[in-house]
Order: C-alpha cells, then sequence, then structure tokens
C-alpha cells in the first residue's frame, strides 16, 4: 500500500488510542527544525501489555500490515508488538516504523526524560530532544543518518548559541 503520507492522521490517530509513544527520527529533526525530509514517521512506544493493546488498536484502525517486500499481507499482532524490536508498517495515512528501542538499546522508560512536549495541532507529542536524535543517528550510522547529522549539529550549535545570548 503506497499512499502520500499524512503524518498528522498518523498522530491522531495514536493519541486518540492513548497509545505511550516517543516521536523520533526525521519528524522529531523537523519538529525541532531541521530542514529535513522523511518518507515515515518513527516512533518508540512503551512496551507493556496495556499499551501494547492500544497500539495494536490504533493499527488496526490506521489498516497497517507488515512492510514485506514479497507483498504478504501480515497484519501486527499483540505477541509481535511486545517481543519484536522494530515493526515497519505501511498505513492508510503512510508509513509507520514502530520502534521498542532506539539503536545502543535505549528503550521508552530510558528516553522520556530526554524529551521535549511539543503541541501539535492541539495534541501534545513527546518528541525526542535534539541532542538524542543527534546520538540515535551516529549510532544507526546509515547514509541517510550520516547526511543529516552536520544540519542537526548546525541546529543545535545554533540553538545553544541563541540560549546564550
Amino acid at each position: 500500500m503506497q499512499v502520500e503520507p499524512d503524518f498528522l492522521e498518523l498522530l491522531k490517530i495514536l493519541v486518540r488510542h492513548k497509545v505511550d509513544f516517543i516521536v523520533c527520527g526525521g519528524i522529531a529533526a523537523i519538529l525541532h527544525g531541521a530542514p529535513l525530509m522523511t518518507a515515515d514517521l518513527d516512533a518508540v512506544y512503551e512496551p507493556s501489555e496495556d499499551n501494547c493493546r492500544r497500539l495494536l488498536a490504533a493499527t488496526a484502525e490506521l489498516k497497517a500490515t507488515d512492510f514485506d517486500v514479497t507483498g504478504r499481507h501480515i497484519v501486527p499482532d499483540l505477541d509481535k508488538l511486545r517481543k519484536l524490536r522494530l515493526h515497519l508498517l505501511n498505513t492508510s495515512h503512510g508509513r509507520l516504523d514502530l520502534l521498542r528501542e532506539l539503536g545502543g538499546g535505549a528503550h521508552y522508560d530510558s528516553l522520556v526524560d530526554r524529551c521535549q512536549t511539543i503541541e501539535i495541532d492541539d495534541l501534545q507529542i513527546l518528541v525526542l530532544d535534539l541532542e538524542a536524535i543527534i546520538e540515535s543517528k551516529e549510532a544507526a550510522g546509515r547514509p541517510k543518518d550520516k547526511v543529516a547529522l552536520p544540519f542537526l549539529r548546525a541546529l543545535l550549535k545554533l540553538r545553544d548559541e541563541n540560549d546564550a545570548s
């Protein structure tokens, strides 16, 4: 399923289902002011049983299926949400990548203190702070992350300079 991304609608559905999650990756960087583009919404979720059930309900509303190069129609299930580290999903509102943890083993509980709450269209969204985004992209080391790092470091330096003045 290839659709035009509507990240705001993805966020609204996650919030409506009361999913505990943190926006990370490219969208988090953009929300901090980075001049980047991304094709998906990345979110670290809290892996408790109750939260996984709420997340499963949200993925059902989103008509989510695993991103599968063979074209199989595989829907998320509770057991996978509780156990697997990464879920690459196609949804009715674009790509959604759900992570139990970031690279280096950083999970929801260890990341909450490294977030800012950002208001988007009357939604209160937890977003990973800029320093943590940089660390996660350094740890991932993918080519697309290496390209983004100079922009993120420059943005952090500019923010720090503005805070100092």
